[in-house]
């Protein structure tokens, strides 16, 4: 019997306004190979490593404007979009097919921060886009949440989420790490003043975190801080891509 996989990070998608400068700077930053979906009608952009599909990427639009979007595996996206609406999510977008892909649906949180869902097909390949081993993948995802209490229990009832432990940051901060399936796989804390609202922020792997802090510049992004020492011995870098795109990069010194 095929174990669920409800509730965990399986897809990255970005919405950028230039995919030309951010195929090049991602290809650059985490050693993607961008390919060309075939999707009919619409330029979506594969991101792969090593025959791994790790994100998507495409054209914003007025309707979707610039950002990264995470996606949560679940085993029914119908059942779980309706819930998540009882629960006080506002849907984005109902439930669609894409061909030889799954059923998918984008939403907005009670408090605000934009996540899609997506029932997949059974695919080849050799894994999934969340592997906390590799470099590349999605390796942490973080939630901006200003009512932190709140966003755990909606997405512990959506998605089965346990709170792993909370860690004090300061005396304005506690770190609330969350787990599927005994997995550590984000973390949840609310903003600080000037840290703009609830949002997810994807985190991807890379080989070292000092080398990344050099060369994000000279690929026309932003270092916003870092590299920082997390729990663990990793270090993170916060960063915007060249269209001024928020993310997140984590790895070794």
């Amino acid at each position: 019997m095929t174990q669920s996989t409800h509730g965990c990070p399986c897809w990255y998608e970005l919405a950028t306004s230039d995919l030309t400068a951010a195929q090049a700077f991602y290809a650059a930053t985490l050693g993607w190979t961008v390919v060309d979906s075939g999707m009919p009608g619409m330029d979506y952009r594969l991101a792969q490593i090593d025959g791994s599909m790790i994100a998507g990427m495409m054209q914003s639009q007025a309707e979707q404007p610039q950002a990264w979007t995470i996606y949560f595996a679940v085993d029914d996206c119908d059942k779980t979009f309706a819930q998540a609406t009882e629960l006080g999510a506002t849907g984005l977008t109902q439930p669609a097919d894409i061909p030889n892909t799954g059923r998918f649906a984008l939403l907005t949180d009670p408090e605000g921060a934009k996540f899609g869902i997506l029932q997949p097909l059974p695919m080849d390949g050799q894994g999934g886009a969340f592997n906390q081993s590799k470099t590349g993948f999605g390796n942490w995802n973080e939630l901006l949440a200003t009512d932190p209490a709140g966003a755990l229990d909606f997405y512990r009832q959506l998605f089965g989420w346990t709170l792993s432990r909370s860690v004090e940051m300061g005396p304005d901060m506690t770190y609330h790490i969350i787990a599927w399936n005994g997995t550590d796989i984000g973390g949840v804390f609310a903003p600080m003043q000037g840290m703009g609202g609830s949002r997810w922020r994807p985190y991807f792997g890379i080989r070292s975190a000092t080398t990344a802090a050099t060369e994000v510049p000279k690929s026309g992004g932003k270092v916003l801080r870092g590299p920082d020492e997390v729990p663990g011995g990793a270090l993170t870098l916060q960063i915007l891509d060249p269209q001024g795109i928020e993310l997140a990069l984590v790895g070794p010194s």
